[in-house]
């Protein structure tokens, strides 16, 4: 029987939803159901010319780059003898299908229910009868919208399927998944809407197939599985989505994908990243490079970085300042951006967060300080990212090397509960550099880390003892914890300070 090599376990992808029985007809009659779609665009090269840039697909890519293949063979899709390398599609909506079912759409617990059963068929074709294969046998899921609610359907809700069951899923990666629901206007798609099954993304409905309370439907519940092995991909590109010739886009609105709103597409805890891809179509999240970095990464990679920022001081301009000083009320508010990318990337980023594509952190100065500007000890402190990285992609040197652009402005004051703007001057910026990281492994286990502020020297400048980062003592929620942290100071000339909590750990 083919060998089981972690982390290279079978991958089972779950499609998103098809609405009307045109969109059903036309996922059944593709053999891969959209994990085969790529795209073809074009970029400005560095000699001024424009080129076509392809990606090839996440089906492609993942055959080419890892080695997987999928299971079809002379027209048929294979049920034995399955190399660990698997690729399958999880088509459960071929029962939808008159050609291949009964002509009606599963539910999704029905769908999870089936999920299952291929979960214990996959086994069987990998493993046969090894017993030793069996008991190490793990799958990766991998989901685009709706998929990823089914996955969760598996793992949530107990009657599903056995604990032996969900004990055998990995990682889960989901693609735009509306894990808080999708609302249309700003309201929440309703319950009795059962029109093409479109109440499956009601909080009600989902709180019942998810074994959740309804205010608590973007949580993993007290399912067990653990939330670092369950990551979010979330799209910030609005504007390309095509769907209902727009319509979709324009009654989900700005800050989100173009279905599914920004803030309902992640699961409370676990990792997430931020990409400027629409739901789908020709610039869609799932047929992307970032998409595919990103998943490749958590599947296989070894490295997990996460960045907190704790701002410790916020300077106001001096008119501000003058305003507060004779007792006028001042409200502020600001933008912090943040975008993550590996070394040797050239057209993809991890994670970005910027003001322009709606997807900026934003902090109230009442968040972080009292009226007396005093930090507040529950001061919300922002997570900036949660990336993943892989030692075997180094292109240089031996250490894990990152960027990390940042920039904190104002979103506009207030006195008086009056907009100032006579004296705003757009892109003045408190503070805005790039952070170069370099991590690499120390002997006897955990990581050190070195840094670089771009604006100053260049990333490939010789080590200094002034590029280490400061570790704490323990990061680590427990002592079996080997996550180490590391403190790097930020300031500007304008008065603004803060530290970069970067959390390092090795990852499989």
């Amino acid at each position: 029987m083919p060998k089981l090599e972690a982390p290279f376990f079978p991958i089972i992808y779950v499609r998103g939803y098809a609405m009307t029985r045109d969109e059903i007809v036309q996922t059944t009659s593709t053999p891969y159901m959209g994990f085969e779609a790529g795209s073809t665009k074009v970029r400005q090269a560095q000699d001024g010319s424009i080129r076509k840039f392809v990606f090839e697909s996440p089906l492609v890519r993942l055959m080419k780059d890892y080695r997987y293949r999928d299971i079809y063979a002379a027209g048929m899709e294979q049920a034995e003898k399955l190399p660990a390398r698997s690729l399958i599609i999880h088509r459960y909506y071929d029962q939808a299908d008159p050609a291949f079912g009964h002509g009606d759409a599963l539910s999704i617990p029905e769908a999870a229910k089936a999920l299952a059963q291929r979960i214990l068929e996959v086994r069987n074709a990998v493993c046969g009868d090894d017993e030793d294969a069996r008991r190490s046998f793990k799958v990766h899921l991998v989901a685009h919208s709706m998929g990823g609610l089914i996955c969760r359907c598996l793992l949530q809700n107990d009657t599903i399927t056995s604990a032996e069951v969900r004990g055998m899923v990995d990682k889960v990666f989901t693609y735009a998944t509306p894990h808080n629901g999708i609302e249309v206007a700003g309201i929440n798609v309703p319950g009795f809407l059962s029109l093409n099954d479109m109440n499956n993304f009601n909080r009600g409905v989902m709180a019942d197939y998810l074994k959740v309370p309804k205010d608590k439907v973007n949580t993993l519940g007290n399912c067990g599985f653990p939330p670092a092995r369950f990551f979010c991909l979330i799209g910030t590109n609005s504007r390309d989505y095509a769907v209902a010739h727009g319509l979709s886009a324009l009654a989900a609105g700005q800050m989100s994908d173009g279905l599914v709103r920004i803030e309902n597409a992640y699961v409370s805890q676990c990792p997430r990243a931020f990409v400027h891809r629409s739901h789908s179509g020709h610039f869609g999240i799932v047929n992307s490079e970032d998409g595919y970095q990103n998943l490749v990464r958590f599947l296989f990679g070894d490295l997990r970085a996460d960045g907190r920022l704790d701002i410790t001081a916020l300077p106001f301009p001096p008119d501000i300042a003058k305003a507060r000083a004779q007792g006028k009320q001042i409200d502020s508010s600001y933008y912090i951006e943040a975008t993550v990318a590996p070394r040797g990337a050239y057209t993809y980023e991890l994670t970005a967060r910027r003001r322009a594509q709606e997807s900026a952190v934003r902090r109230e100065y009442r968040e972080l300080f009292d009226a007396s500007g005093r930090l507040l000890d529950d001061a919300r402190s922002p997570m900036l990212f949660s990336v993943f990285l892989d030692s075997s992609k180094i292109t240089s040197g031996q250490e894990v090397a990152f960027s990390v652009e940042l920039a904190i402005y104002n979103a506009g004051y207030e006195i008086d509960g009056v907009l100032f703007l006579k004296q705003h001057i757009p892109g003045e910026y408190l503070f805005r550099d790039t952070l170069v990281l370099f991590a690499r492994r120390r002997e006897g286990g955990g990581w050190q880390l070195r840094y670089v502020w771009s604006d100053e020297r260049w990333a490939r400048s010789r080590p200094s003892d002034s590029d280490i980062a400061a570790e704490a003592e323990h990061a680590g929620s427990s002592p079996h914890d080997t996550t180490m942290q590391f403190s790097i100071p930020l300031q500007s000339a304008k008065g603004f300070r803060a530290t970069l909590q970067i959390a390092l750990a090795s990852w499989r």
